[in-house]
C-alpha cells in the first residue's frame, strides 16, 4: 500500500515517484546514481517504506526529468528550511556558506531560536536562489509569521488559513504546533514546559529536538502526553491517525487562530464580546470530546 506523506514544505507521494520512473523507463538504480544514494534506498521510498530528505527531493526530480513543484508539490509559503531543502543543501552543509565552524547559525534560524546575522544573508540568500527579501520572509516564516509574498493577498480573514488538513508525520505535526504558539519556544523551553505540566521529568531537550526533526519517530504515551501540554494541544494529535479526529482537531485549531487574530485586532471592539467567547469556548469543549469519543469508539476492544 502506497503512503502519501505530508512533510513540512512538500508533498511527498510514493506512487508517483514510481509511475514517474517508469514513464521515463529508468532503473532504480539510474535514479540512485543521480541522487547520490543505493537503488535500495529508491526501492524504499517508491514503496512508502521510507521517506527522502527534503533536500533529496531537487535530485529525485532532476533525475526523472520532473519539474520539482509538480512532482512534489509545495504545501503552503515556503520557510527557511524549505528553502534549504530546495536548493540541496543538508544542515550541515550551510556551514559552508556561513563560513562558520557548525551549522548553527542556520539550525538557529530554522528552529526559530535566533535570527540570521545579517553578515549571513546574502551569502545564503545567494547559495538558495533568492533574494535576500525572500529569504527574510522565509525567515519569519520559520518563526511563526505566515508572511504573503510579493502580491500575495494578506492572510486570510481572522488570521487563519481556510485548509484543516494536519500533518502526517510526528515531526510535521510538532512543526505545525510550534508554529501556532504566539512565540517560539527552544527545544529546552518546551521539555521544562511540558515536564512541569505533567509533574514528572518526561522529556529532555535531546528528545524534544530528535522528535521535532524526525531523527526520533516514536515516543511513548507518557512522552507524547508531555508533548501535547508544552505545545497547548490533546495528545490525540499524535496518537490517532483517524481522519475523522484529526480533522476535528486541525479545526479546533483553526479556530482558536481566529479568535486570538480577532482579539489582536481589537477584542470586544470587534466583536469578541463576553457572549461570543462563552459560544466559542463551547464548541471548542464539544469539538475536543467528539474527538476523545470517536478516538475510543474506534478503539479495538
Amino acid at each position: 500500500m502506497w503512503k502519501d506523506v505530508w512533510m513540512p514544505g512538500r508533498r511527498f507521494e510514493a506512487q508517483e515517484l514510481l509511475l514517474a520512473r517508469r514513464e521515463r523507463r529508468l532503473k532504480q538504480s539510474d535514479v540512485a546514481r543521480v541522487v547520490g544514494v543505493s537503488a535500495a534506498r529508491v526501492s524504499a521510498w517508491e514503496t512508502g517504506r521510507s521517506v527522502p530528505d527534503p533536500e533529496k527531493l531537487p535530485r529525485l526530480a532532476e533525475a526523472l526529468s520532473c519539474d520539482l513543484d509538480r512532482l512534489f508539490p509545495r504545501v503552503g509559503r515556503p520557510d527557511l528550511k524549505d528553502l534549504r531543502a530546495d536548493a540541496g543543501y543538508s544542515q550541515t552543509a550551510t556551514r559552508e556558506l556561513t563560513r562558520t565552524s557548525t551549522a548553527g547559525p542556520v539550525a538557529a534560524a530554522e528552529t526559530a531560536q535566533r535570527r540570521l546575522a545579517a553578515e549571513y544573508e546574502q551569502g545564503v540568500a545567494d547559495a538558495y536562489g533568492v533574494s535576500v527579501e525572500a529569504l527574510r520572509r522565509a525567515q519569519e516564516r520559520s518563526f511563526g509569521h505566515d508572511v504573503p509574498e510579493p502580491g500575495e493577498p494578506e492572510a486570510e480573514a481572522y488570521g487563519g488559513a481556510s485548509d484543516t488538513t494536519l500533518p502526517a508525520t510526528l515531526d510535521g505535526k510538532i512543526t505545525y504546533l510550534l508554529q501556532q504558539l504566539p512565540d517560539p519556544l527552544s527545544d529546552a523551553e518546551i521539555a521544562e514546559r511540558g515536564n512541569n505540566r505533567v509533574t514528572a521529568p518526561v522529556l529532555t531537550a535531546d528528545l524534544v529536538c530528535g522528535l521535532r526533526t524526525g531523527a526520533v519517530a516514536r515516543a511513548s504515551d507518557d512522552v507524547l502526553d508531555a508533548l501535547a501540554e508544552a505545545l497547548d494541544t490533546t495528545p490525540l494529535i499524535f496518537r490517532s491517525g483517524d481522519a475523522g479526529v484529526q480533522r476535528i482537531i486541525a479545526e479546533t485549531l483553526a479556530l482558536k487562530n481566529q479568535v486570538a487574530a480577532i482579539a489582536a485586532r481589537g477584542g470586544a471592539e470587534s466583536g469578541l464580546s463576553a457572549e461570543l467567547l462563552a459560544f466559542i469556548n463551547q464548541e471548542v469543549g464539544k469539538a475536543r470530546t467528539e474527538a476523545a469519543e470517536h478516538h475510543d469508539q474506534r478503539r479495538p476492544a
